[in-house]
């Protein structure tokens, strides 16, 4: 176990440490990205509301960060998405939609779905999702933290949104003393804490 290890145990675990006392040093916010500034160095997620990553609730306000400047105090860049929810028993995805600034839902008709697919299976790997079919009307996603594979149309004006109103964002949190400055920054999605 590494320097990096360390480190990266250490801020995972941030949110417990913070709630037993040492909140006062700073805060945590943690969410799902919508916007990555390479240039600027910036970045804007919806807030989890539950800062649970097994459970998660996009619902809060986007808050925008500048990433730290120490490479050491920052994780891999994000992935931006509007995606925040495939709601498969309801079948609607609720996205941000960046030209109101709020919420939307989207009530999506089934025409596949595939449970319990992990991002090595062969029906994931080396794809590039969304895939946007307009001539059949159909939107094929792939929810690696819900293992789902899906495959549904939805009415003709959606077809034209940007591809990423359909991704998901990388998950990430932020560690700040000052608002609108991260002074840690973890890409949740793309960091393994338990990788040597």
């Amino acid at each position: 176990m590494g320097k990096k290890f360390s480190w990266l145990t250490l801020f995972a675990s941030l949110p417990l440490i913070l709630v037993l006392g040492c909140g006062e040093q700073g805060k945590v916010d943690q969410g799902r990205v919508i916007a990555f500034d390479k240039t600027k160095e910036t970045v804007t997620f919806i807030v989890d509301t539950k800062h649970d990553t097994a459970n998660p609730d996009y619902s809060g306000a986007p808050v925008t960060f500048a990433l730290p400047k120490e490479p050491m105090e920052r994780g891999e860049d994000p992935k931006a998405g509007m995606r925040m929810k495939l709601d498969t028993k309801a079948r609607e995805i609720v996205i941000y939609d960046p030209a109101t600034k709020s919420m939307k839902k989207i009530a999506y008709t089934l025409i596949d779905q595939k449970e319990n697919v992990g991002k090595t299976s062969p029906l994931v790997v080396e794809k590039k999702f969304p895939i946007v079919d307009k001539e059949k009307k159909a939107i094929t996603i792939y929810s690696g933290r819900q293992k789902l594979l899906v495959t549904f149309s939805v009415p003709e004006e959606y077809l034209a949104l940007p591809a990423d109103t359909w991704e998901a964002g990388d998950e990430v949190r932020v560690y700040y003393k000052e608002p609108g400055k991260a002074a840690r920054f973890m890409n949740i999605t793309r960091t393994d804490i338990f990788k040597k």
